[in-house]
């Protein structure tokens, strides 16, 4: 059975953990129609454009 010849020391070992510990940053763009904050690729929850076409009907309060 393989077994470690030497102690991994603190350092060593987070540094190779260090990557899984990053959050990725989320994106926000600008919806063209309402200028809205929105996530990319995705339907404008305030206005309902997706790629510049009426997708959803909102109800407007």
């Amino acid at each position: 059975m393989a077994v470690p010849k030497r102690k991994t020391s603190k350092a060593r070992r987070d540094k190779r953990r260090a990557s899984s510990y990053k959050l990725p940053r989320v994106t926000i763009t600008e919806c063209p129609e309402c200028h809205e904050p929105k996530l990319p690729h995705r339907v404008c929850r305030n206005c309902g454009y997706y790629d510049g076409k009426a997708v959803l009907t909102v109800d407007e309060e």
